[in-house]
């Protein structure tokens, strides 16, 4: 992924409106991101616990962001879960199901979609071996990397499909 800017990141958001993308915290840090090791940008914002944003480039160089919401942590809940996207296992709430509203009228009359993410949204780091989870934590792939790389762009980009359905039919 190449180097976004602040002005970057507003202007991609398709599921909110201009006001909330406006008022959207954008990290601090853009400059220290290992860009080329990130399959999209994703942040949680720290003014509102259960929200999240997450910002891709799509296949045609289209840039498309998202707003998505966290539920409320469950206490006592001690079974592991399993990240939809880079298939790292967390315990507790370190996967979480995270909620897009759709773009457009889908959207407007409540129509979300959800994918179980890691709740820090570094599925990229975690693919790449840069973020290390509990031991355990990574299934034993046959995959090589590129090819758990290329899955977890897949899996990302149907996601973002369901969001952007204008339909709101898939």
């Amino acid at each position: 992924m190449e180097k976004l800017t602040e002005n970057d990141i507003r202007a991609s958001f398709v599921n909110c409106t201009k006001g909330e993308a406006t008022r959207l915290h954008i990290p601090h840090d853009l400059d220290e991101r290992p860009w080329a090791q990130l399959d999209f940008l994703g942040w949680r914002d720290p003014g509102a616990p259960d929200r999240c944003a997450l910002v891709a480039p799509r296949p045609d160089g289209a840039l498309v962001g998202i707003t998505l919401r966290f539920p409320p942590p469950q206490r006592g809940f001690l079974a592991r879960s399993l990240c939809s996207l880079c298939l790292t296992t967390h315990p507790r709430n370190g996967v979480s199901l995270l909620t897009a509203r759709r773009a457009g009228r889908a959207g407007r009359e409540g129509n979300t979609v959800g994918l179980y993410m890691c709740t820090d949204l570094a599925c990229s780091l975690y693919v790449r071996g840069l973020k290390k989870a509990e031991p355990g934590a990574r299934l034993d792939e046959t995959l090589g990397l590129e090819q758990q790389i290329e899955r977890l762009d897949t899996k990302l980009h149907a996601f973002l499909d369901l969001v952007l359905d204008p339909a709101g039919a898939r």
